[in-house]
C-alpha cells in the first residue's frame, strides 16, 4: 500500500509543468521591494526588509528562485501576456517580463520593474510590536517602514488580482445597451452642462452678446504686457473691479491699419449688448436680460486722409452701473480720439478704464469720491491732494511705450515708494515758459497746493488739509549773461506721516509734505531736444510711541512680631547695669531711623 501511495506521488510530479514548480514567490532575501515587486507598500512609502529575531513563520514550504544560488529558476515570469514587451527582439529596460532580455533575475539587473511585468500580490500589514507568534498559512516577512517602523506583512493568496478579463460580445443587438451603460454625452461644452450661476459674483468675467453673430464672449479690458506694454487684447474685465490700464500698439502698415483694424474703430466697443446676469445665457432671445451700451457721445469712424489716419481710438472709458444680485442695469462709453500720421513703425498709446458704481447713485456723492481712509490712510489708498477747492489724486510720470511723456500719470499710494521717468520733448521757447512747462509736467496739472492730513479729508474743511512746502526755481535768478536757462529735471515728494491715537488701534495721518527739485543747465533757447524727467515720492515714519505706563514699585514692609525683641532685652540688661545711661537709647534711635531711611527710598 506504501509503495502505491509512493507511486501516485511520482506520477503527480510528472505531471505539474515545470514552470509551476518553479514560480516565485515573496522571500525575505529582497532588500528593495518596488511598486511591482512582490513586497508590501505602505502609505509613508516602500518598506524594507529586516530579520527580526524572536518572531515564527508557520507556513508551508514554497520553491523560491529569486536567489542566484538556486538551481531550479525560470527564465521568465509566469504570464500570459507581457504588456512592456514593446520592441520586438530587443529587450525594453525595466520589463521584467520580456523574453529578449534573456535575464534568469531581471530584478538584480533592473532598478524596478514596470507595472504589470510581474504578477500583483495582496499583503496585509500590522505593526510589528503586535505579533508574537505569527501560525499564518501564508508567507510572511518583516519589513521596515520610511519612519522607520517595523511592519510584519502577510502575504495574502488574492487570486482575484491575476485573473483574466473576458471580452464582451457585442453586435448589433447590445451594442445601444452597452454606449448606453458605459457611454456619455461626447463633444458637449461645459457652459452647457452646468447652469451658469444666478448672478454675478465679485471678479467674475462680465458676459457680452453679439446679436449680429449669435455668439457669447466677455467684456474685454486690454491690457499691457511684456516690457514694450503691448496691448493684450484677451484680457477680460472683472465685476465690480474699477480698475484702469494701458498699452501699446505697433503698426508697420497704418495705411491699411486705420480702417481695418477693429481696435481702432470706436464702433467695435459698444456693438454688442452686456448680460445684467449669466443666466441670461440661457435665454438669449429674452432681453430683459440684456443692457445695451450707450456712447455717451457721438465718435466718428477711423478715416484716412492724406498722410492722416484720423479719429483714432486714444481712450476707453465704460461706466457700469450695478444693483446687488440683480445685476447691471446700466452701460455706459466713452471715447477720446486722436489723429495718427501714417509712418513707418507708428506706435499708439490706448487707455481703457472701467468704473463700477451702484445703480441710482446721487451724482453729489460720486463727485465726492471715495475715501482713503476714515480716519486715517489706508497703506496702498490714493493720497489725497487739494488744487483751490478741487479734490484729487496725487501724480507721478508716467512714460508711452516710445519712452516720452504721457498725459496719464501713476496715482501715488500711501505708504507706498516709487519712481518714475519719462523723456520730454523740449520746443524752442525762451526759459521763462519752458521752466512751466516743464514745472506742470513734473507736479501735474493742476498743481498740488495742499495734502490732506486723514484719509477722509473734506475739501469744504480747510483745517483738515496742510500746504505742500515747495520752493521753485527763479527765473529772476538766472544769470542771463551765461546764456544758459536753469531747469528742473527731477521731483522728490517727500511725505512725513505718523500714526496717533490708540495704541490698539493706530490711525496714520500725514504731518507735512514738500517738494524737492533738482535742476539742469542747458542751453538758452535750446533747439528740439529731449530730456530725462524723474519723479520720485518717499514716506517717512516719524511715529513716536510714547512709553507704556507703569507705575513704580511700593514696598510694603512687614516686621516679625517680635522683631524689637533682641533690642529690648539689650535695653533692658543696659538699663539694669547702668541706670540714668542714654547710649542703649542712641543706638535704638539710630536703628530706627536707619529702617525707616530704606523704607522711604
Amino acid at each position: 500500500m506504501f509503495s502505491l501511495q509512493l507511486s501516485l506521488l511520482q506520477v503527480f510530479f510528472l505531471m505539474v509543468p515545470e514552470r509551476v514548480l518553479s514560480q516565485p514567490s515573496p522571500s525575505p532575501s529582497r532588500a528593495m521591494p518596488t511598486h511591482s515587486d512582490l513586497g508590501p507598500r505602505t502609505q509613508g512609502g516602500t518598506l524594507q526588509s529586516s530579520e527580526v529575531p524572536g518572531i515564527s513563520t508557520v507556513g508551508p514550504t514554497v520553491v523560491t528562485s529569486s536567489t542566484p544560488g538556486n538551481k531550479t529558476v525560470n527564465l521568465f515570469p509566469d504570464l500570459p501576456i507581457c504588456v512592456c514587451d514593446l520592441t520586438p527582439g530587443a529587450c525594453d529596460i525595466n520589463c521584467c517580463c520580456d523574453s529578449d532580455c534573456y535575464l534568469l533575475h531581471p530584478r538584480t539587473v533592473f532598478s524596478f520593474c514596470l507595472p504589470g511585468s510581474v504578477r500583483s500580490s495582496s499583503w496585509v500589514c500590522v505593526d510589528n510590536s503586535l505579533i508574537f507568534r505569527s501560525n499564518s498559512p501564508f508567507p510572511s516577512r518583516v519589513f521596515m517602514d520610511s519612519n522607520g517602523i517595523k511592519q510584519f506583512c502577510v502575504h495574502v493568496n488574492n487570486s482575484r488580482l491575476n485573473y483574466l478579463q473576458k471580452l464582451q460580445k457585442v453586435n448589433a443587438t447590445n451594442f445601444q445597451a452597452l454606449a448606453t451603460e458605459f457611454g456619455g454625452e461626447s463633444f458637449t461644452s461645459t457652459s452647457q452642462t452646468q447652469s451658469p450661476p444666478p448672478f454675478y459674483r465679485a471678479g467674475d468675467p462680465i458676459l457680452t452678446y453679439f446679436p449680429k453673430w449669435s455668439v457669447i464672449s466677455l467684456l474685454k479690458q486690454p491690457a499691457g504686457v511684456g516690457a514694450g506694454g503691448l496691448c493684450a487684447n484677451s484680457n477680460p474685465a472683472g465685476f465690480l473691479e474699477s480698475k484702469s490700464t494701458t498699452c501699446a500698439r505697433f503698426f508697420k502698415n497704418l495705411a491699411d491699419s486705420c480702417t481695418s483694424d477693429p481696435a481702432l474703430n470706436a464702433a467695435s466697443y459698444y456693438n454688442f449688448t452686456v448680460l445684467k446676469v449669466p443666466r441670461g445665457m440661457s435665454d438669449l432671445q429674452n432681453m430683459e436680460f440684456q443692457v445695451p451700451v450707450t456712447p455717451v457721445s457721438q465718435a466718428g469712424s477711423p478715416v484716412l486722409a492724406g498722410n492722416t489716419c484720423q479719429n483714432v481710438v486714444s481712450q476707453v472709458i465704460y461706466e457700469i452701473e450695478t444693483n446687488g444680485t440683480f445685476g447691471i442695469q446700466k452701460v455706459s462709453v466713452s471715447f477720446g480720439q486722436t489723429n495718427l500720421t501714417v509712418e513707418p513703425g507708428t506706435s499708439l498709446q490706448q487707455d481703457f478704464i472701467i468704473h463700477f458704481r451702484a445703480f441710482q447713485q446721487s451724482t453729489a456723492a460720486s463727485l465726492i469720491g471715495s475715501r482713503s481712509g476714515n480716519p486715517g490712510y489706508i497703506v496702498g489708498k490714493p493720497l489725497l491732494v487739494l488744487t483751490g477747492d478741487i479734490r484729487h489724486s496725487m501724480t507721478l510720470l508716467q512714460s508711452q511705450g516710445d519712452g516720452t511723456c504721457s498725459i496719464k500719470r501713476h496715482e501715488v499710494q500711501f505708504g507706498v515708494n516709487a519712481i518714475s521717468g519719462c523723456k520730454l520733448r523740449l520746443k524752442r521757447v525762451d526759459c521763462s515758459h519752458l521752466q512751466q512747462e516743464i514745472y506742470q509736467t513734473l507736479h501735474g496739472s493742476p498743481r498740488p497746493e495742499h495734502i490732506a492730513i486723514f484719509g477722509n479729508a473734506d475739501p469744504a474743511q480747510k483745517g483738515e488739509w496742510t500746504r505742500i512746502l515747495s520752493r521753485n526755481y527763479s527765473v529772476s535768478a538766472m544769470h542771463c549773461a551765461s546764456c544758459f536757462c536753469v531747469i528742473p529735471v527731477s521731483l522728490e515728494i517727500q511725505i512725513l506721516w505718523a500714526h496717533v491715537g490708540l495704541q490698539s488701534n493706530p490711525q496714520a495721518h500725514v504731518s507735512a509734505a514738500r517738494f524737492l527739485y533738482q535742476f539742469q543747465s542747458i542751453q538758452d533757447s535750446p533747439p528740439e531736444t529731449e530730456v530725462p524727467l524723474t519723479t520720485v515720492v518717499t514716506f517717512v515714519d516719524i511715529t513716536q510711541k510714547p512709553e507704556p505706563p507703569r507705575g513704580q514699585p511700593r514696598m510694603d514692609w512687614k516686621y516679625p512680631f517680635d522683631f524689637f525683641f533682641p533690642f529690648k532685652m539689650a535695653f533692658s540688661r543696659a538699663a539694669d547695669s547702668q541706670k540714668g545711661s542714654i547710649f542703649p537709647i542712641l543706638i535704638l534711635c539710630l536703628l530706627l531711623l536707619g529702617v525707616l531711611n530704606l523704607e522711604t527710598k
